[in-house]
């Protein structure tokens, strides 16, 4: 079952945030502090609130958080170069790491996706690490296909 986080979700969303930050800090333990959350259990309490930042769990049949997907709704209009649009961003999408490769993942973007076509959005955009080479492949085998590339010199 996937549906809005509530905040009594907020302790296993953490320990999925740990998770995610984890594979970050081993990936690029130059960049990435570890072990840490991107958000306080404060700031999740207001995130779960807002409309425009949307954030979604998927429950396993006890009802305990195996996944979630953090959303932000962009609108773009009147801007000089760009077409007036509207987004969703993925900010962060984990599926714990013990329930990996049981679709839990896909059906957590199946539902994003819906979500922004109900919402009148003109695609859905996420970033991914490129130290995230699972990710990547999930991404790529959801239909996802490069928008842009950053990249770094090491000084």
């Amino acid at each position: 079952m996937i549906e809005r986080a509530k905040v009594s979700d907020i302790p296993r969303v953490l320990e999925l945030l740990t998770q995610v930050n984890m594979v970050h800090h081993n990936g690029r333990p130059d960049l990435f502090r570890g072990p840490t959350t991107k958000y306080s259990a404060a700031e999740l309490e207001t995130l779960f609130r807002d409309d425009k930042r949307p954030v979604f769990v998927y429950r396993d049949a006890a009802g305990l958080v195996q996944g979630y997907a953090f959303c932000v709704l962009n609108e773009a209009r009147g801007d000089r170069l760009m077409q007036d649009i509207r987004t969703l961003y993925i900010d962060d999408l984990c599926v714990d790491e013990n329930c990996r490769g049981k679709g839990i993942g896909r059906a957590l973007y199946e539902y994003v996706l819906g979500y922004a076509q109900a919402q009148g959005c003109y695609n859905v955009t996420l970033n991914v690490w490129s130290l995230n080479a699972p990710a990547m492949r999930f991404y790529e085998k959801c239909g996802l296909k490069p928008q842009k590339v950053g990249m770094e010199t090491i000084l």
